[in-house]
């Protein structure tokens, strides 16, 4: 490309040149032929004011006296009535200019220039042209290249910033070369990089908290199934069987939320529910996972709380945190469910050393963890119970206490009301 905008400029310069080179050098000619004419004339003119001016004054006329009166390198003829015809100067050879006078006393003047004075003047004059056009073409060469690399460079770095982009480096550069078309294409391609990261980052996202949030449905499924493997009563396999597929549904739910706040983490599908219902389910569901490690789950509080979120988010926050409390926890595990204002509140607790110091209110931070886990869990739930209008906090680090807060039905009614 720099080549290309090289070879243009000098072409729209050669050009330029040509067209008025050529009619200044045709003009020029045309003025010295025409000055070095009129220069001849004037002479001629001149040489028979003066011997018109020495006849009539009854002076000699010689060649002596006028060579003093005529230009080096012009011959000059002079025709006397009765006389012999003077001559001053070498007559030149070759091609002449020519002046012809004649005076009042019948004297007539012939003054000759050699064609070749004029020509070395105009080989003067073509020289200082085309010094003047050389002096243009090194101008108009390093103004090229300097417009060449200007443009170039950036074009370069913008393709460098493309092929970045194409290989899944999504970082914006935040470049501007002082040209408004070039920053306008690095402009968009910038843009464009902030919503290729975006996008990486909530693919990503995606990824983690789907492996993260199937896990926990996937291991009460699997203890369902091993309930139903080492049983043989017909009952019992029943109703493990019947608990197994409600978990299922609970699986689906989760993939369908997921995808759903993938898309718009706004999104949510609240309705009322029956709170002691979802917080049951939850305590039937992880009681054999916390009979095999010599543990116990146990649930109490105010009765009859119905709040308005999504039954399965909700059900996933709660298993967050008491799969947390069993993987960090230790002693009994404790669900109680309150009312404090217009929120209904779920409370979980446990006799473990609880959170670190350290941590704090940024255990919901991602990838924040305090014992080799990923640090998914929290910040996850906290997303789930936010896209409901709830939210999920931490009240005590030592022994740790997290709580569930959701809107009751009876507010929310009110507020739809007003």
């Amino acid at each position: 490309m720099r080549r290309r905008l090289i070879n243009s400029t000098l072409a729209v310069v050669l050009v330029v040149i040509a067209v008025f080179g050529v009619s200044l050098v045709i003009v020029e000619t045309r003025t010295i032929e025409n000055s070095a004419q009129e220069s001849v004339e004037s002479e001629a003119l001149r040489l028979v004011s003066i011997v018109d001016g020495r006849l009539i004054g009854g002076e000699s006329v010689t060649p002596k006296v006028l060579s003093d009166q005529i230009t080096t390198d012009r011959y000059a003829r002079i025709t006397l009535p009765g006389r012999p015809t003077l001559e001053i100067g070498d007559r030149p050879s070759g091609g002449v200019i020519v002046a012809e006078e004649r005076g009042a006393q019948g004297v007539e003047v012939r003054v000759e220039e050699s064609h070749s004075t004029v020509g070395r003047e105009i080989g003067r004059t073509l020289l200082i042209i085309l010094a003047v056009a050389l002096l243009a073409i090194v101008a108009a060469v390093i103004l090229a290249v300097r417009q060449a690399h200007r443009l170039g460079a950036p074009l370069t770095d913008l393709a460098e910033t493309a092929e970045r982009l194409g290989s899944g480096d999504p970082r914006p550069r935040h470049r501007r070369y002082g040209v408004p078309e070039l920053d306008r294409v690095a402009d968009v391609l910038d843009a464009s990089a902030e919503r290729i990261a975006r996008m990486l980052t909530a693919e990503r996202r995606l990824a983690a908290d789907a492996s993260h949030q199937l896990r926990t449905p996937l291991t009460a499924l699997s203890m369902r199934l091993e309930e139903i493997t080492l049983t043989d009563e017909p009952e019992t396999v029943k109703e493990e069987a019947t608990i197994a597929l409600t978990q299922v549904e609970r699986l689906t739910d989760v993939v369908q939320r997921l995808l759903t706040n993938s898309r718009d983490p706004r999104s949510g599908s609240a309705v009322a529910f029956d709170l002691d219902e979802v917080v049951k389910q939850q305590v039937e569901e992880w009681r054999p996972a916390y009979r095999g490690e010599g543990r116990a789950i146990v649930r109490s509080g105010k009765n009859g709380l119905r709040a308005v979120g999504t039954p399965g988010a909700v059900a996933q926050v709660l298993a967050t945190l008491i799969e947390n409390s069993l993987m960090h926890g230790g002693g009994t595990v404790a669900l109680r469910t309150r009312v404090t204002g217009n929120q209904a509140v779920v409370e979980v607790s446990d006799d473990g050393p609880g959170v670190p110091p350290d941590l704090g209110a940024r255990v919901f931070e991602r990838t924040v963890s305090g014992r080799n886990s990923t640090g998914l869990g929290l910040a996850v739930a906290r997303d789930l119970a936010e896209a409901d209008g709830g939210r999920l906090e931490l009240l005590q680090q030592q022994p740790p206490i997290f709580a569930l807060f959701l809107s009751r039905e009876a507010d929310a009614a009110a507020m739809g009301e007003a």
